[in-house]
């Protein structure tokens, strides 16, 4: 057999199953980590329930990935998972879904894995939301998740560095109010309200544009130019605040 008839008749079968984003939808990717728990708390021990050194090996992740070939409007990193907010107009690969979580899964395994000095590995799913207000509504899902896993977490790891067991710090902390969890947080010296926002609402990464001052050796003048960089934000806005800056956000993409 030929090779072009050969090359015809094989990549049906890679290709049978392409689904591409329709125009006019927006596209968020979601990484999560695969076994970071094991990951952090074993292999290699960080401070439980958060550590710096991991919180900014997500932040650098999330920067790489809004800046590795994708036209990208928003990061939002908390705990073992990224959230991606692809811009309106971004097609590469024909707006092909399997191309866009492959690659970011591979971009942010790679980058991390630098980081680390260690394997670790992400996967990748596309959320495809119709409207601007689907949008907010997702972003407000994931820093809502982030502060109820965050008061778990703090509650869980008190309770294990007073020596409960694994069966016992989870039962404790399931299913309680949330007012009994920073009753118990606040009985041992920890005011929940008081711990960095970061741990509690995750951090945020976006373009901003901002202005450089040069000097022009022909005209003997200092010129502005504007220019773009990725900021980093560790003091995101709650609720209705969080909601108005992701809106801010998509109007700038517009």
């Amino acid at each position: 057999m030929k090779f072009n008839d050969l090359d015809a008749r094989m990549r049906v079968f890679e290709t049978s199953h392409d689904h591409c984003a329709l125009p006019g939808l927006y596209l968020v990717a979601r990484l999560d980590g695969r076994g970071f728990t094991r990951l952090t708390k074993e292999v290699h021990p960080f401070e439980a329930p958060f550590d710096e050194r991991m919180r900014d090996y997500m932040a650098e992740t999330t920067r790489h990935l809004l800046d590795c070939g994708f036209r990208m409007v928003y990061g939002f990193t908390q705990s073992d998972e990224i959230s991606l907010l692809l811009h309106p107009t971004e097609d590469s690969f024909g707006r092909k879904l399997r191309k866009y979580t492959s690659v970011l899964a591979g971009e942010a395994s790679a980058k991390f894995s630098l980081l680390l000095g260690n394997i670790g590995v992400f996967d990748c799913r596309i959320s495809q939301l119709p409207r601007r207000q689907d949008v907010v509504d997702y972003f407000r899902w994931r820093q809502e998740d982030a502060a109820r896993n965050s008061l778990n977490a703090h509650c869980y790891w008190l309770l294990r560095k007073q020596g409960r067991t694994v069966a016992e710090a989870t039962a404790q902390v399931k299913g309680q109010r949330t007012a009994t969890k920073h009753d118990l947080l606040f009985a041992h010296g920890i005011n929940y309200n008081e711990l960095p926002s970061w741990q509690k609402r995750g951090l945020g990464v976006y373009w901003e544009e901002y202005l450089k001052v040069g000097f022009n050796p022909h005209t003997q003048e200092l010129v502005k130019t504007t220019r773009r960089r990725l900021a980093l934000n560790l003091e995101l806005p709650l609720g209705e605040a969080y909601a108005e800056f992701i809106q801010n956000l998509l109007s700038a993409a517009d």
